[in-house]
């Protein structure tokens, strides 16, 4: 188990280095310049050459490329352009709130996509399971911003009973900051939900017609031990370590969601940084949501290990 640990990791590590440079050099090849358009009308030969000189725009790519990382080694995002301050202050709050956002979808989506999974399984080829079917087929297929416009319109306009944006800053409490959670959080909690429900559903199914399963019927056991003791730990076993990828594509979701419900996230920090070609903070930005994605499928290959018993002894 320890060897598989350790190789997961090491996996891990490199895949966060790999990422690490494909977003410096994706971001680099963008087209346009921060300093042409910081300037507008108003720039000349002389303030562009000095803007590009102040900012470092000056120095070839190659160079900025291993001050980059010299200084990512040390924990710092660098300087943003349009802000002039440290690219970290600007990205803690709004990393926070994400990461919020996203908790509180995958607490909702988890435990109720679970139960609706093992009911599904259980009344197989039934009109239960073929209703719940369709409706996670339609919530996979319906994309974040139709969905976000729905609820929008249910619950914040004919049921007015969440704000419809989000008005609180990136810097605000908590407590003001969450009545205008919810509705970004159902959003992506819908899609989040039917794809654990899926998976939940199939590997139920898959426990149910298994050789042990046929054994503990023979034994004629209480439908409800029968369920509850053998069938719900082990058809459970994956959906564990769905729940942590579920986090990280939660985080390529909230993107689009953050800027439907003008939520204070990470996705709409970088959506600005774009416009504006601030390219500290769009390279922060993506690397952060990289490397929480690359990280929360290492949490699920590691849960996955522990908690299976045939890995575990291996």
């Amino acid at each position: 188990m320890w060897a598989m640990l350790l190789q997961r990791c090491l996996y891990g590590g490199f895949t966060l280095v790999f990422v690490a440079c494909v977003v410096f050099w994706v971001i680099e090849m963008l087209p346009g310049d921060f300093c042409v358009n910081y300037l507008g009308r108003s720039m000349t030969p002389i303030n562009l050459a000095q803007c590009r000189a102040e900012l470092g725009l000056d120095t070839p790519v190659t160079t900025r490329f291993v001050s980059w990382w010299g200084q990512l080694l040390s924990g710092d995002f660098g300087t943003s352009l349009t802000r002039r301050a440290p690219v970290s202050d600007t990205l803690m709050p709004r990393l926070a709130n994400t990461l919020l956002l996203g908790g509180i979808a995958t607490v909702m989506a988890t435990p109720l996509a679970i139960l609706l999974g093992l009911i599904a399984a259980l009344k197989r080829d039934s009109w239960i399971d073929s209703s719940l079917s369709s409706l996670v087929l339609i919530a996979m297929t319906v994309p974040e911003f139709i969905s976000a416009t729905l609820l929008t319109l249910a619950f914040a306009i004919w049921l007015p009973w969440f704000p419809a944006i989000t008005v609180a800053g990136a810097n605000e409490s908590l407590w003001n900051l969450l009545p205008g959670v919810w509705l970004p959080a159902i959003t992506l909690a819908l899609v989040a939900m039917a794809h654990m429900m899926r998976m939940t559903r199939s590997n139920t199914i898959s426990v149910m017609d298994s050789d042990f399963m046929n054994m503990a019927r023979i034994r004629q056991l209480p439908r409800w031990r029968l369920v509850i003791r053998h069938l719900a730990p082990a058809a459970l076993l994956p959906t564990i370590s769905l729940a942590a990828m579920t986090i990280a594509w939660l985080l390529g979701g909230v993107v689009i969601v953050e800027q439907v419900f003008n939520y204070p996230g990470l996705g709409r920090l970088m959506i600005s940084a774009i416009n504006d070609r601030d390219m500290p903070v769009v390279q922060a930005c993506a690397l952060v949501l990289s490397v929480t994605y690359v990280l929360c499928n290492l949490v699920a290959d590691m849960l996955v290990i522990m908690l299976n018993p045939k890995l575990k002894t291996a």
